[in-house]
């Protein structure tokens, strides 16, 4: 067993995070702003943009491992210049934290934001599926903030290596069990408004991933850190999209730069080979399995991608 921090861990991906490392034995504590009721960790209420507080957390838990999730989560929820201060100076604020206590591990999250699509000049994917592969080219503040978290990763191996094992991963849209049945998404709807009207999730390119698949990915990364490619960084998906209609006619109808590439009908846009090939991971879940379909989904919309906010 071993002592795990989560920061981040009262948010939508944190609880099942932290959930399934109970589960699977881990001692884990908890760093939140918030506390959540029947959260299996040990809840330390905390801010850990201030001074010293990262520090301190650390120093009484002495963790083995952290998952790094606290971060502002969703694009444009703030100003741009404070989202990216938050998110890269928690994720080094964090690194330095693990660092000093002597952590063995640390896996932080970034986004899949970073590979720049919904740009407002343009964008198209080299390549479908997306792997780790694929150029990125963020063009808002919170998908740049996450491309300064996945250097800030691969500078930490490089530099840090001998003393600590890092890896960094981009969950795609997040849907938390309860989320399933009924409750609203990060964006303000549910899961079934997001299926009947195809706009809403082509802005994000159809991804998703159960938050007790996202779990599952981290308890497999901190149990094989040691082994892993220092610095990695891993998407994290369903192996399917959030649409109804095969993925090459809802990319050529709602995102059209995407929609000349060939890509299977029930595949996903971003791939998770990577996470499959070196952890043995794979998502269990998936909208089809979670989610009962009404009889008659109502007819998709005509938006395109330019016509959406981003997801």
């Amino acid at each position: 067993m071993s002592r795990i921090i989560v920061t981040g861990g009262s948010g939508r991906l944190g609880r099942s995070v932290v959930a399934v490392l109970a589960e699977a034995g881990h001692e884990v504590f908890s760093l939140d702003r918030t506390r959540v009721e029947g959260l299996p960790a040990e809840q330390i209420v905390v801010d850990l943009s201030e001074e010293g507080a990262a520090a301190a957390c650390f120093e009484r838990v002495r963790p083995d491992g952290v998952v790094h999730l606290a971060a502002v989560a969703v694009p444009f929820s703030e100003p741009d210049r404070a989202t990216f201060a938050t998110n890269t100076d928690l994720a080094w604020t964090v690194l330095e934290a693990s660092l000093a206590v002597g952590a063995a591990s640390l896996l932080i999250a970034s986004s899949p934001t970073v590979i720049g699509y919904g740009s407002p000049s343009g964008w198209e994917p080299a390549y479908l599926p997306i792997d780790e592969r694929h150029p990125r080219a963020p063009w808002n503040s919170y998908a740049l903030s996450k491309l300064a978290v996945e250097e800030l990763v691969a500078m930490a191996a490089r530099r840090d290596g001998d003393r600590l094992r890092v890896g960094a991963f981009r969950p795609c849209y997040v849907i938390a069990p309860e989320e399933w049945e009924g409750a609203e998404t990060q964006q303000g709807h549910t899961v079934r408004q997001r299926l009947d009207d195809p706009a809403l999730s082509a802005v994000a390119l159809f991804n998703y991933v159960d938050a007790r698949d996202a779990g599952d990915f981290v308890r497999l990364w901190l149990e094989q850190a040691a082994t892993l490619p220092n610095g990695t960084t891993f998407f994290v998906g369903a192996h399917d999209s959030l649409v109804t209609a095969p993925l090459p006619d809802a990319l050529a109808q709602h995102v059209p730069a995407a929609g000349g590439h060939a890509i299977a009908a029930d595949g996903a846009v971003f791939s998770s080979h990577l996470a499959e090939e070196l952890l043995g991971w794979r998502p269990r879940r998936s909208w089809r399995t979670e989610l009962r379909m009404p009889e008659q989904p109502a007819a998709p919309s005509s938006r395109t991608i330019s016509e959406v906010e981003l997801a």
